[in-house]
């Protein structure tokens, strides 16, 4: 990818001279677009050392994108849409799964054996395998989503587009994330992790620990844990109230399979279910 890497940086930094009929800068911007769409590219991956990497370029390709891209009609049987991104075709072909009712655009990622439900997935998103994107869910631009995750009804995940070298939502490997939670502004779900129904996880909510109180860190739930919706307690002029938290109520042994049962138990344990 270095070639296409250089030459999309190259783009970007002459961006306000572009000429969007240029058709060398359209065949390059198309070609890291098919690149984020194929899996062959993606914006950001967990590294090796457990940091995440930013493909800032690959942000860039997108925005660029939309700054030389035309408006089209889209027609779908009686549907009718404007805009300048087309959806995705060849689902077959992919061996994904698509219920009537979903939708993903070009340049988002569906690995084979993903299953979409009436549900919407946006540009850069990345979708791993036998990961189902349940009924209402939405995966908005560039989020991360691993293999074997569960996104499970009315399921939030924010977009993360601009500006480039901001960190998306990443939800990694054998999650199963509840109905209506919301994981948004680069937060951050463990490997393993089960998050309860309704849950608020963005980059600046608090992760506390339920057994000691400590809190963890801001937008990033540890692996392979159980979490579920909780509140803090902050002073203000008016009063005293609560601010949305999430608690770690307990953790998982590492590789522990999700017992539905017994994970709906713990959650009922604690007035929570998925």
């Amino acid at each position: 990818m270095s070639d296409l890497e250089s030459r999309i940086s190259e783009l970007w930094a002459a961006r306000p001279d572009l000429d969007a009929d240029d058709p060398d800068v359209v065949a390059t911007v198309h070609e890291a677009i098919d690149a984020l769409d194929t899996g062959q590219a993606r914006v950001a991956e967990v590294l090796d050392d457990g940091t995440v990497g930013v493909n800032q370029w690959c942000k860039q390709a997108i925005l660029l994108l939309f700054s030389t891209a035309k408006m089209s009609t889209i027609e779908l049987g009686p549907f009718e849409f404007a805009d300048k991104i087309p959806l995705k075709a060849d689902y077959a072909a992919r061996g994904v799964r698509v219920v009537p009712g979903a939708s993903a655009r070009w340049g988002s990622y569906q690995a084979p054996g993903v299953i979409m439900m009436p549900s919407y997935t946006n540009i850069g998103a990345h979708v791993g395998a036998n990961t189902m994107v349940d009924t209402w869910a939405t995966v908005g631009s560039c989020a991360q989503i691993g293999a074997n995750v569960h996104l499970s009804g009315g399921v939030g995940i924010g977009g993360v587009l601009e500006p480039p070298v901001a960190q998306p939502v990443i939800v990694e490997d054998d999650c199963l994330i509840g109905s209506r939670c919301i994981v948004a502004d680069g937060a951050r779900v463990g490997q393993g992790t089960v998050l309860g129904a309704g849950a608020i996880l963005t980059g600046s909510i608090p992760v506390i620990d339920a057994e000691t109180g400590e809190e963890l860190g801001r937008g990033e739930v540890p692996p392979w844990s159980v979490a579920v919706l909780g509140t803090r307690a902050r002073q203000f002029g008016g009063g005293e109230y609560g601010l949305p938290a999430v608690l770690v109520i307990k953790r998982l042994s590492e590789g522990e399979r999700h017992d539905k049962s017994a994970l709906n138990q713990i959650l009922r344990d604690h007035g929570a279910t998925t």
